[in-house]
């Protein structure tokens, strides 16, 4: 009389031997791993952060998003009035810099050096769009949308073209491929548009 170990043995290599051998059941495959969800806020916005004692002095100012904080730029490179809006949730960097145009050249100078900036992303971008505007309060913006695995997806500056230049591009400090931030990169876009078609002039 076999064992009963011989016997449960016979019977998983039965079992495995009918199952190799079946037509009836479809192959398994593994599923392909998936994003993690990001639950997105809803779009609300205000002016108040410009009421803070290190903003108030600035010479523009626009309605932010409610999860986002304006902070100055400290780094090495920044110049008076340039910020960082940074939204901690998301992961997500809107960086600003400003200009006062003292002359016509200045404006053409800022231009050519903000289309440089963008076109930087040329090699690792499958498109760049480029698209010229009118703010709501009328001044004139030129929007930049970059498609591919690129630091930056979304920019634009906007001018009156005599005295004020204000230039945005969004930013993700990740390794995250941008297919998988697509939806944020979306919500973020929208924020921008706001942004600039809400920006003012102080000064």
């Amino acid at each position: 009389m076999k064992s009963f170990f011989q016997l449960t043995t016979i019977f998983l290599f039965s079992f495995l031997m009918y199952g190799c051998g079946s037509t009836s059941e479809e192959a398994y495959f593994p599923k392909p791993r998936g994003f993690h969800r990001i639950d997105l806020p809803n779009h609300e916005y205000s002016k108040e952060q410009f009421n803070k004692k290190d903003l108030k002095d600035y010479p523009y100012l626009f309605e932010v998003a409610s999860n986002a904080v304006i902070i100055p730029d400290e780094s090495f490179m920044s110049e008076p009035y340039w910020i960082e809006v940074r939204y901690p949730s998301l992961n997500a960097i809107i960086d600003i810099s400003y200009k006062n145009l003292p002359n016509y050249d200045s404006l053409v100078g800022y231009i050519n050096t903000s289309n440089t900036l963008t076109f930087k992303h040329d090699v690792r971008a499958s498109a760049i769009d480029e698209y010229a505007t009118k703010t709501e309060k009328g001044y004139s913006a030129v929007m930049y949308e970059i498609e591919g695995d690129v630091p930056s997806q979304f920019q634009f500056f906007v001018t009156d073209s005599t005295q004020h230049f204000f230039r945005a591009a969004l930013y993700f400090p990740t390794s995250t491929q941008n297919d998988s931030l697509a939806p944020v990169i979306e919500h973020v876009k929208k924020d921008m548009l706001h942004m600039m078609n809400t920006l003012d002039w102080k000064k």
